[in-house]
C-alpha cells in the first residue's frame, strides 16, 4: 500500500514516480512564485497552498497525469478557453504527463485563486460576527 501520511510536500514528491517527480517540483514552483506568502502543507494527504487560512490550491500526482484542485466553476469559466484542452471533472483539472507544463495557465490559475482567497476573506471581515435580532 502507497504511503499517505505525508509530513511535507517534498516528501509527497519523492514518493512519486521519478517520471512524475520533476513535473510537481515545476508545478510546486509555479504556484509558490505566483502567490507569495502562500503557506504550503499536506491537506488531505496531498500538497495544498493557503493564504490567510483558505485554501488556494492543491496538486496531486497520479500515474498518467497530474491534478489541480478545486477547478470551481469561477476558474472553469474564467479560463475556459485555455482549459480547453485539458479534462475537467468534479472540481479537478486533469493535466497530461507527456505534454510540457502549461506554466503560464498554471500561474494565472493560482494567482485567480489566490485573489478569491482574499476576496472571500474579506467580505467575511465586513460582516459582524454576531447580529443582535430585534423582536
Amino acid at each position: 500500500m502507497a504511503k499517505t501520511d505525508f509530513k511535507s510536500v517534498d516528501e509527497y514528491i519523492a514518493s512519486q514516480p521519478e517520471a512524475v517527480q520533476g513535473v510537481l517540483k515545476r508545478v510546486r514552483s509555479i504556484i509558490r512564485k505566483a502567490v507569495p506568502g502562500v503557506e504550503e502543507l499536506i491537506s488531505y494527504k496531498i500538497p495544498a497552498y493557503k493564504l490567510h487560512g483558505g485554501p488556494v490550491l492543491f496538486f496531486a500526482g497520479w500515474t498518467q497525469h497530474y491534478s489541480l484542485y478545486p477547478a470551481t466553476d469561477r476558474v472553469v469559466a474564467a479560463f475556459k478557453n485555455d482549459l480547453a484542452p485539458y479534462e475537467i471533472s468534479k472540481g479537478t483539472i486533469r493535466f497530461p504527463l507527456t505534454g510540457p507544463v502549461p506554466v503560464k495557465l498554471i500561474e494565472r490559475i493560482a494567482k485567480f485563486r489566490a485573489k478569491e482567497v482574499v476576496e472571500r476573506e474579506k467580505a467575511k471581515a465586513a460582516v459582524p460576527h454576531s447580529r443582535i435580532l430585534k423582536h
